[in-house]
């Protein structure tokens, strides 16, 4: 199948001027022309694109992408740096995520306190509602 630049944008959730981008930092490969001269996009450049966007989504940055990007046109000369590549960013990623449910953690026990204090406060201002607690 064959995507125009604009419907590859609207597939992929980028914009047309990110699709040009990345193929001028040769993130992408030139896509294929159609007989008008125009891009057209095929499903393996899709897929490859939504691959970009959980790197970038990742964190990674650009320099590396540009190298994995690099190495995956060597073919399996260059897998094994890839997967170094990979693995890193998978480390980095499992960090923040760490870091991130600390930060819900910390969250959570605010939530819950502030959720303590509300119960309390509705029982004092309301003896009834003591009796419907307890």
């Amino acid at each position: 199948m064959s995507y125009s630049i604009a419907e590859a944008a609207r597939r992929s959730g980028l914009s047309i001027d990110t699709l040009r981008y990345y193929e001028r930092i040769k993130l992408l490969e030139p896509p294929a022309r159609d007989a008008a001269g125009r891009r057209a996009y095929s499903d393996e450049d899709l897929l490859w694109l939504g691959f970009l966007t959980k790197l970038r989504t990742t964190g990674m940055p650009i320099r590396l992408m540009r190298e994995y990007a690099s190495l995956r046109r060597r073919g399996v000369a260059g897998a094994g740096r890839r997967k170094a590549i990979l693995v890193e960013q998978r480390r980095t990623v499992a960090e923040r995520i760490a870091e991130l449910q600390s930060c819900m953690d910390v969250l959570d026990y605010k939530i819950e306190n502030y959720e303590q204090i509300e119960r309390k406060l509705a029982t004092e201002n309301n003896p009834k509602v003591e009796g419907l607690t307890a």
